[in-house]
């Protein structure tokens, strides 16, 4: 080769070198920050596989064309519940380690807490595990999404369902935080629509480990239907001593109005056997939601998703689409806006899918029995879904919203 050719190939090279190193600088830095209960009562539902979830949406959207423009990080943190500790790991991510959006947040309160620090900064906050219809009501941000479920949607699936088929006396045990108090609210009026009554409530703290009084009460006010307006561990211990009491044998019903499937398999078909309840995902839905659950499964110790995990999946992989639209992950609120603009979408594990201007996801939703141990074919087969909830009727109308972002 001449020299003239071997100075043109290497300048070529040298060009080509500089190309893929200025691509390189080039990409759209974009952090994820999981904060999820990574040791209490709510691990199961959200937890470490929060976390593998959000790391399935990132390795399936660099899959797709011109992902490559992203830079993407994930980082996780333990919420231990509580809203203080929550807000501070959330304010360093923002100021100090480039975090750009939350994924999960455990609880209402701490969703609660962090919703106004997210808008300040200006960030994003997508509420894959946290229940309370506030979020998209008075306490709606433009840099807000709730995504998975919330407590209206719970309310008018199990409530409505139990209230029409005859349950017209309630009681309530309720975990004393915001999520119980909105389940309890948003139950109560779907009861009183349906002709039914609310003949008494009992408030709990997290975490209790004796509901020997409250199930005593619960007894003792002679309603049909005891709706446990709580989650996670509090559940599980509340539906087994209330076996242990006999509350079903003497002629109650339970409610469970935020149960998980975790929950479910910690329970065991012979107790949890009968049991209604609204979830928007179940891995054994279709083709889709059975390889994710599959997948899922492969990774997590055989555990299959919860609903706030494939929750956590579906926002993260709409974020990082709505980032690469945007180009940055800088502005959070434009992001979101991002995110509305894409219109209906088919998620693969929620189905046909919407963001509405006061940070709601809509999606459908299930109604679903918990299977006899006979008719369960294997580990976490145990729904049988009674009905489909479309996704324009699963969520609260936004007329007469209280979000000030809603025209």
């Amino acid at each position: 080769m001449s020299s003239s050719r071997r100075g043109a190939a290497l300048a070529l090279a040298l060009s080509a070198l500089l190309g893929a190193g200025s691509t390189a600088a080039a990409q759209v830095p974009v952090k994820l920050g999981v904060l999820a209960d990574m040791s209490g009562i709510f691990s199961d539902i959200g937890g470490k596989g929060a976390l593998e979830a959000t790391l399935m949406a990132v390795e399936d959207f660099r899959k797709l064309p011109g992902s490559d423009a992203l830079k993407i990080d994930v980082v996780s943190a333990d919420a231990q519940n509580k809203p203080d500790i929550s807000s501070g790991i959330a304010r360093k991510w923002f100021d100090s380690e480039g975090v750009d959006v939350l994924v999960d947040l455990p609880t209402s309160a701490i969703s609660l807490a962090v919703a106004p620090l997210v808008k300040e900064k200006n960030k994003v906050a997508l509420f894959t595990a946290s229940g309370t219809s506030e979020l998209t009501g008075k306490a709606c941000t433009p840099n807000s999404v709730h995504w998975t479920y919330d407590t209206w949607a719970l309310a008018h699936g199990t409530a409505d369902a139990i209230a029409k088929a005859g349950g017209k006396s309630w009681f309530f045990l309720t975990v004393d935080f915001a999520l119980g108090h909105s389940l309890e609210r948003d139950a109560t009026a779907v009861i009183n629509a349906e002709g039914g009554k609310v003949v008494g409530a009992v408030r709990h703290p997290t975490d209790t480990k004796d509901f020997s009084s409250y199930l005593l009460q619960a007894q003792g006010s002679g309603a049909k239907v005891v709706a446990l307006a709580n989650a996670g561990g509090d559940t599980i211990t509340a539906i087994k001593q209330a076996a242990e009491f006999g509350l079903v044998d003497g002629g109650q019903s339970l409610a469970g109005m935020l149960l998980f499937i975790s929950d479910i398999h910690s329970l065991g078909l012979q107790t949890a056997q009968g049991l209604q309840l609204t979830t928007g995902f179940y891995w054994d839905q279709n083709e889709q939601t059975r390889a994710f659950g599959k997948r899922f499964a492969e990774r997590n110790g055989g555990r299959y998703p919860t609903m706030n995990q494939a929750g956590a999946y579906s926002a993260s992989l709409a974020y990082l689409k709505a980032v690469a639209k945007v180009g940055s992950a800088k502005d959070g609120a434009a992001v979101v806006k991002a995110m509305r603009e894409a219109g209906s979408f088919d998620d693969p594990l929620f189905g046909k899918t919407s963001l509405r201007e006061d940070g709601r996801v809509i999606h459908p939703m299930m109604l679903v029995q918990v299977k006899k141990p006979a008719e369960s074919k294997g580990p976490y087969d145990y729904y049988k879904i009674l009905a489909t909830i479309p996704a324009e009727n699963a969520f609260r109308p936004l007329k007469g919203s209280e979000c000030p972002l809603v025209k």
